[in-house]
């Protein structure tokens, strides 16, 4: 006798044969938030390319070409420059995993939500996260972070550059100093930051730094690249594991911990970039080809000519938001180039403007974490999207977004503000 299947089961099964049969087409977006944004056409047609074998000769030629590139990316002489398979978040935890050991200390300088998810990676690793805090909307001043290092002594400051939740770029230039004075590492997130704001690593003096694609850089989330220097390098090596499987008579392995990950074990991920190429995983290849498009798309443009232009385009959002009578968000003498925070009005619903924007004009802004959710929407100028028409097109819909809430604003205005922008440059 058959089994009769129940009602909920069958209609679930009629539903999941429907997403079998019916391909998902993206709906045309134009992404003006805190990222990810629109890649760009040439790094999409890229990642396109037909797969290869992970130690074919040309695939191992393209590794060591994005990791050449992104040495120029990220400012540095640092051999140990090359991509974690994850997702920015991931290239943090693969950092602090392989830096902290259980006990050690680690200063978190806070300054937006992302400041917390360092103290989150931290713990978990097991260190004990000694954390100082400004007021979100605005940065520190260097002899905070001093101060702190003298009370705390810890082994590594972990700090993020750009905090998109509150659009504040923290300056990295003496903290690098003063963290290498005291003998600690500082390592970086500038993830929201690269490619739209400079960044000298090795200038500043920066142990670690990792990034992701999807800001500045014009590529999709799902591979971080890192860059590592001497002084890390040290702590990482002597904490090296070979697996078992592969280990040959000649490897021998580090004094310290063994990196409690594998995955993100940074040690590991080295030999498998390096030489020797060890086995560890089965490289992206696709995320491959698109993180090195990325890079050729940045060096091209030059690395001035890239921050010049999102500084350009950040100031025209900035001034036509202005001129739409709305009261921009934080210190602006700290915001990023690439994403401008803004006020939503009095008596204006912050979701039905958003929600305008994405389903009658197909723009995407959005609004921030925590204590700044619906009190500010923050909007994006970043990687491919940082040009005028993109700007232009998302003033003149959010001018009527912000007309349908009964918002008392100059129609036209903020349009003409940011063009007023663009031909003072053009000058």
């Amino acid at each position: 006798m058959r089994r009769q299947i129940p009602a909920a089961m069958a209609l679930r099964l009629h539903q999941d044969k429907f997403f079998v049969t019916s391909p998902f087409l993206p709906p045309p977006r134009m992404l003006m938030g805190p990222g990810p944004i629109d890649a760009d056409p040439r790094v999409l047609r890229a990642m396109s390319g037909q797969l290869i074998g992970q130690f074919d000769p040309q695939m191992t030629a393209c590794m060591d070409q994005t990791m050449a590139l992104y040495r120029q990316v990220f400012c540095t002489a640092n051999q140990w420059t090359f991509l974690i398979d994850s997702t920015s978040r991931g290239a943090i935890e693969a950092s602090l995993v392989s830096l902290l050991e259980p006990g050690d200390t680690v200063l978190v300088p806070i300054f937006g939500r992302f400041g917390h998810l360092l103290t989150e990676i931290a713990s978990r690793c097991g260190a004990k996260v000694e954390a100082i805090h400004v007021p979100w909307g605005s940065v520190f001043d260097p002899q905070q972070v001093a101060d702190a290092i003298r009370t705390v002594q810890p082994k590594v400051v972990a700090i993020v550059q750009g905090d998109t939740s509150t659009t504040m770029l923290q300056p990295l230039e003496d903290i690098g100093k003063i963290c290498r004075d005291a003998g600690v590492l500082l390592y970086c997130d500038a993830t929201a930051s690269i490619g739209g704001n400079p960044l000298h690593t090795d200038e500043w003096q920066l142990d670690v730094v990792t990034v992701g694609l999807q800001k500045c850089l014009c590529g999709p989330s799902g591979s971080a690249p890192i860059t590592i220097g001497e002084r890390a390098l040290e702590v990482i090596e002597a904490r090296r594991h070979v697996e078992a499987g592969i280990r040959a008579e000649h490897h021998v392995n580090g004094h310290g911990l063994r990196i409690a990950s594998n995955y993100f074990d940074l040690a590991m991920i080295m030999d498998y970039w390096g030489p020797e190429r060890l086995n560890h995983h089965t490289e992206a290849t696709s995320m491959l080809y698109g993180s090195l498009e990325c890079a050729r798309i940045l060096i091209e443009e030059g690395l001035d000519a890239a921050i010049s232009r999102h500084a350009l385009n950040g100031q025209a959002l900035a001034d036509g938001l202005l001129g739409m009578n709305l009261k921009l968000y934080g210190t602006q003498a700290n915001r990023m180039h690439n994403v401008v925070g803004v006020y939503i009005p009095e008596g204006v619903t912050g979701n039905a403007v958003r929600h305008s924007m994405l389903h009658d004009y197909g723009i995407e802004i959005g609004t921030s974490f925590g204590p700044l959710d619906g009190v500010i929407w923050r909007i994006g100028t970043m990687g491919y999207n940082a040009r005028p028409d993109a700007v232009l097109k998302t003033l003149a819909c959010l001018e009527q977004g912000l007309l349908s809430e009964k918002h008392s604003l100059t129609p036209g205005a903020g349009v003409a503000a940011a063009k007023s922008v663009y031909a003072s440059a053009a000058q």
